[in-house]
């Protein structure tokens, strides 16, 4: 049995997720009983409050964490029944820290082809795609500056050629510039290859440019599920209207 992506209508399926973490005030519900599905194809945005589960609801998707209750599907199979190395080359994720291997740049995005035993990917090619000059190559990847290793991170990940991206807030630490680049980057990735995406971000006016589909994440639940044009026009539900109006607001005071 195959998992192609081009094979399963839906990417992502999430059916009555609950996660819990304990910390220092005891046992806590990231993840309610969350339901949604994310069509093959879509570039999904996320938001809500810090703390709603957004991230937590990104690493249940390649088994970083799993779920309390409920099941994960991914292309068509449960999540835990996905072998973990096979699962983590179909479904990349991106953090907002990216997290640099000792090494070149170059060591790093090599990275893919030596655990899978195959011919390193075009460096220089990867670093055009991120918008980096070839000449960074043979840099150490830890004098990068905090962008440039941003963007490297995001070229290694594409570098194992996956069908599914989470991405945690990837631009937030990019300018202006730089961050126009990453967002054409995976908007063409996904519309041209028919790929999907999974993108939290806080940042209001990039989830309305990019998205295809938002969902507000709010007390652990998929509080509205919405095509983006809709959710920041005509929100339906009381949550959607207050979230952006906050936004809304937020925009008028930075104008």
């Amino acid at each position: 049995m195959t998992h192609s992506a081009r094979e399963h209508p839906w990417a992502l399926q999430f059916v009555n997720v609950s996660k819990w973490v304990v910390g220092e005030q005891g046992r806590r519900c990231v993840l309610d009983r969350l339901n949604g599905r994310v069509a093959t194809g879509t570039l999904l945005t996320l938001v809500g409050p810090s703390g709603a589960g957004k991230s937590t609801l990104l690493s249940l998707c390649n088994l970083l964490q799993t779920p309390d209750d409920g099941e994960v599907w991914v292309l068509g199979r449960e999540v835990r029944d996905w072998p973990v190395s096979q699962l983590r080359r179909k479904v990349g994720l991106v953090w907002q820290q990216p997290v640099m291997l000792p090494g070149t740049v170059a060591d790093n995005l090599a990275l893919a082809a030596r655990l899978h035993h195959e011919p390193p990917a075009d460096g220089a090619a990867l670093l055009c795609r991120v918008g980096l000059p070839a000449d960074l190559l043979h840099r150490p990847a830890h004098e990068l500056s905090g962008g440039q290793m941003q963007r490297v991170a995001l070229a290694r990940t594409l570098a194992n050629q996956p069908d599914i991206l989470l991405l945690d807030e990837v631009t937030s630490a990019l300018d202006r510039e730089a961050a126009d680049v990453i967002e054409k980057l995976i908007v063409e990735w996904v519309n041209s290859e028919h790929k999907t995406a999974v993108w939290v971000t806080h940042d209001t006016e990039q989830a309305r440019r990019v998205g295809h589909e938002t969902w507000l994440i709010a007390e652990g639940r998929a509080v509205e599920q919405a095509p983006t044009a809709q959710f920041f026009t005509a929100p339906q539900t009381v949550w959607g209207q207050r979230w952006v109006l906050a936004g809304q607001s937020q925009g008028e005071r930075n104008a």
